[in-house]
């Protein structure tokens, strides 16, 4: 089957669609001929992966929007299905979809974010985008984003593929508790209004405040973006530099080594679609606190894998919990060693393909007339057959 992803933001940029796609991409190639298509341009002329299996094709963001369409790098008509990756504005991502279910091709449309926080925006793009119409299948990461969606898209086909990470290298350094270090959280995110690293920031100079002096406490804020500025002015302003570290970005074998000197990961954003951090925290061991609005939810079971919060009150509130009653932490550090989590890539990748068919299903079943075609045999299970 030959894959054709289409995302305004990836690598070298770091983020969640970004790094998503790329794994997504890498673990396709073994069953695929896989292609990213995007805007996002090359870091010194060159990709991450220039000889790996995945092709690149990037447009250049200085290509007038009006002749992003005429200008593809690539034929669309070449590929079996179009895979895009939406956020809550992907102008690109949504223009290349609109011209490929124009043009009858399979479609699959991912949301990687919760539509519900910006409701005005949506039903504008949603406006001028014509989504509604077109017979595709959508996708979103989680159940809390999968109800946002469909709020916005009523009728529409929306699955639920959730993402993924590789479980068993996150569990080969599992986390260690000792009573030799402080007891150390670890936060993973881009520093952006977003993710609220600011409101983490305060929330941690709480729990230092609430937590006795004589416990000694780390915090590690890890990654970079808009705010790392203004966060590293927060945590010297509040006098916190001698136990809160900002080490930038770090790549995941550094991520994964950190973890295994940890005690709790932390995700202060109200609205995570999923939380691939989270996730891989998971894996590794770690107990989670997080928002219980978001995605995260739907793989932390509160009170045995993590905390789930409201607000950051009480995300303040369980941080200083989990350092002022280390049994309990580390009763949840054991169980996530010993229970594996079950978001793996093989299970994704089985539930995308299946994305993919459904696809061509829907485009088989689109009244003529509107860009779709009617086939009598299925391109995709020709391809499927031969893989």
């Amino acid at each position: 089957m030959r894959i054709l992803h289409v995302t305004d933001v990836y690598h070298p940029r770091v983020g969640g669609i970004e790094v998503f796609v790329d794994d997504l991409a890498g673990r396709q190639s073994a069953r695929h001929d896989v292609t990213v298509l995007t805007t996002t341009p090359a870091r010194r002329g060159h990709d991450p992966l220039p000889d790996g299996p995945v092709q690149v094709a990037r447009v250049p963001r200085s290509t007038p929007y009006g002749l992003l369409a005429a200008r593809l790098p690539v034929r669309l008509d070449e590929y079996d299905v179009v895979h895009a990756h939406l956020s809550v504005v992907s102008p690109f991502a949504t223009l290349v979809a609109r011209r490929a279910a124009a043009a009858g091709l399979p479609c699959v449309l991912t949301v990687h974010s919760m539509w519900g926080g910006n409701p005005a925006v949506v039903r504008t793009v949603r406006t001028l985008s014509g989504w509604s119409r077109w017979p595709v299948v959508w996708t979103t990461v989680s159940r809390a984003a999968a109800r946002d969606v469909r709020s916005a898209l009523p009728g529409a086909h929306v699955l639920v593929v959730p993402n993924a990470v590789d479980v068993d290298w996150w569990r080969e350094h599992a986390a260690v508790p000792s009573d030799e270090r402080p007891m150390t959280i670890v936060a993973v995110m881009r520093l952006a209004g977003r993710k609220r690293p600011l409101e983490l920031v305060r929330a941690l100079a709480q729990v230092r405040r609430s937590v006795p002096a004589d416990v000694p406490l780390r915090a590690v804020l890890v990654g970079d973006g808009p705010l790392a500025g203004p966060v590293a002015a927060a945590v010297e302003r509040h006098q916190m530099t001698d136990w809160v570290e900002l080490p930038g970005y770090l790549t995941r074998s550094q991520i994964r080594d950190l973890y295994a000197e940890a005690d709790v990961h932390v995700a202060p954003a109200f609205r995570e679609s999923f939380g691939i951090a989270a996730l891989e925290a998971r894996a590794a061991g770690l107990p989670v606190v997080a928002m219980r609005s978001g995605g995260v939810g739907e793989f932390i079971l509160d009170g045995v894998e993590g905390m789930l919060c409201l607000d950051d009150s009480e995300m303040a509130h369980a941080l200083t919990h989990l350092a002022t009653r280390p049994a309990t932490r580390r009763a949840m550090a054991a169980h996530n060693v010993a229970v594996r989590p079950d978001l793996d890539w093989e299970r994704v990748l089985d539930e995308t393909d299946d994305a993919y068919q459904q696809a061509e299903v829907r485009v088989s079943l689109a009244p003529a007339g509107r860009g779709a075609r009617r086939r009598a045999t299925s391109r995709l299970r020709t391809a499927a057959l031969r893989d």
